[in-house]
């Protein structure tokens, strides 16, 4: 009896462990990648020239979609994805909540990309006018850098506004109800909110930051498997090259995936930074600014080093925006 159950006992643990391999071997062969409704990702996406090169490769492409960057990394800390790309600012959330990712390449900056708006009838007139104020963002977002710094550019404090922290459709929601008086967001919410509402720039990137798309990877991904990820960036930076050069073909793609009208998308196409780059020192120090601001305004609990997690490709020169 005890030589039958310690046969038994063997088939299940041989069982789990090839179930396990299995499982283990699918996650090798499939790259899980994270985008946001609008962006080069979403025109890769619908090319489909990345699955094609990846197949010769013996790999899977894997698509899911979320709604800012804050989530998107957060899905990239639980191990739901293995890539995806951000604004500059929610990288710097995640590495201080301890994610293990990798910074692997950066689009060029737009700074006209995201701004803070307010109403069209709004008495607010500049930045300084927001002291007291009530403003709506989504925290930890790519747009949460630009309020800070255009902020203290005004003479203003951080703590001298009150944040309400909500997702875009939401805090769409409360700018038309009045119930904030100002929005700071990025496109094609930007582009949307200006063109539907007619809301008003109070201020957008210009002069005060970069507003640089990131790329990242899982650690263990990206050390794992560098082919991958090399063949990955070259796709981006051939679509986003194009994607340049054929800004009206871009926006008839992009306005049904985003239900805007054409001439809405077409401002945010035109907005956009396109050309992904390895990581270059510049770079890194202008990330690692932005690190060190959010922990002195206490929003990080730690201080961070950006430099410990730039993914170097073997083999491969960064190139330069």
């Amino acid at each position: 009896m005890g030589t039958v159950n310690l046969r038994q006992g063997l088939a299940a643990l041989f069982i789990a462990a090839v179930s396990f391999a299995t499982v283990t071997q699918a996650q090798a062969d499939t790259l899980r990648i994270g985008y946001q409704k609008y962006g080069t990702l979403v025109l890769l996406k619908a090319k489909g020239s990345l699955e094609k090169r990846l197949a010769e490769q013996g790999v899977q492409v894997q698509w899911t979609e979320f709604p800012g960057g804050p989530q998107l990394l957060e899905g990239l800390n639980v191990g739901a994805i293995d890539f995806g790309v951000t604004g500059e600012t929610p990288p710097v959330f995640a590495q201080a909540a301890g994610a293990d990712l990798l910074y692997v390449a950066a689009e060029p900056p737009a700074p006209t990309s995201e701004a803070i708006l307010v109403p069209k009838d709004s008495p607010i007139t500049s930045v300084k006018d927001l002291k007291g104020k009530k403003v709506v963002l989504n925290k930890g977002s790519n747009v949460h850098y630009l309020l800070v710094r255009a902020l203290e550019d005004a003479g203003l404090k951080y703590s001298d506004i009150q944040t309400v922290f909500l997702p875009p459709a939401d805090a769409r929601a409360a700018f038309e109800r009045g119930s904030v008086d100002a929005w700071v967001i990025w496109d094609p919410y930007q582009a949307a909110a200006e063109q539907q509402l007619q809301a008003r720039t109070l201020r957008d990137g210009t002069g005060i930051v970069d507003n640089n798309q990131f790329y990242l990877a899982t650690k263990p991904y990206a050390q794992q498997h560098p082919k991958v990820i090399q063949t990955l960036i070259d796709e981006v930076r051939a679509v986003g090259e194009w994607s340049k050069a054929n800004p009206d073909e871009v926006t008839q793609q992009v306005a049904p995936l985003l239900g805007l009208p054409t001439d809405i998308t077409k401002i945010s196409v035109k907005r956009q930074g396109y050309g992904a780059y390895f990581i270059t020192p510049q770079v890194i120090a202008a990330q690692q600014k932005i690190a060190d601001t959010f922990y002195q305004l206490k929003l990080i609990p730690k201080p961070l080093s950006i430099a410990d997690v730039i993914w170097t490709p073997p083999a491969a020169v960064a190139k330069a925006p």
